[in-house]
């Protein structure tokens, strides 16, 4: 039999690795192959490693938090969801965002995670991860997340990102609505979440 070219081609050419479920993913943890707290996350059917984070964007992470906090007030129902997982079923992941708002009571998530539809807002706080971080903005869209903020401290602005919506930029005189179920609950001012312009304050040779 004749070997075409195209068929020899295609013989040499490896498969395409698989991407892992949420679901195997979660079978790995549960069995022990894979710590609960290793610092790793799945994005996209892939084990990727996280980023150990320096004082200053902890600092920065935990002011948003407090900023939140505030904004939503008296509006019970929504927990602040602080480095901790979102289920993405559809996009094979299970991100550890920074700050998230999670639509539930403190006890809904003991035998489950939260879903998309669980999920109001997702923030980001990024500096020497600001690629990356703009690169996942896709995943939490496409999955059916109605926000995703990157305070993006490299630049000193807030990006606002919305389903078949373009980039918002938003800079320290400007302030951004927070919508939960459709409608607005609060007015926040960028500037209150960008750190004091001091050098100082950072690492020297560090982004983080």
């Amino acid at each position: 039999m004749t070997t075409t070219i195209s068929q020899a081609a295609t013989a040499r050419t490896p498969a395409p690795p698989r991407r892992m479920s949420v679901a195997e993913y979660e079978e790995l943890i549960e069995s022990g192959v894979i710590d609960e707290d290793a610092p790793v996350e799945l994005i996209e059917g892939r084990i990727v490693g996280k980023v150990t984070k320096g004082p200053f964007l902890n600092t920065t992470a935990q002011v948003m938090q407090e900023i939140l906090t505030a904004a939503l007030g008296s509006n019970s129902g929504w927990l602040i969801w602080v480095e901790k997982t979102i289920a993405l079923p559809g996009q094979k992941s299970l991100p550890e965002p920074d700050v998230a708002l999670v639509k539930g009571g403190r006890w809904d998530f003991v035998s489950s995670r939260p879903q998309p539809d669980h999920v109001g807002l997702v923030v980001e706080v990024a500096d020497s991860s600001l690629a990356k971080d703009r690169r996942r903005k896709e995943m939490y869209l496409a999955a059916g997340v109605p926000a995703y903020w990157i305070l993006n401290l490299a630049d000193g602005c807030l990006e606002v990102y919305r389903p078949g919506a373009r980039r918002k930029t938003l800079r320290a005189g400007d302030s951004v609505e927070l919508v939960l179920d459709g409608k607005a609950v609060a007015r926040i001012s960028v500037a209150d979440m960008l750190p004091p312009d001091d050098p100082n304050r950072r690492p020297k040779g560090k982004r983080s």
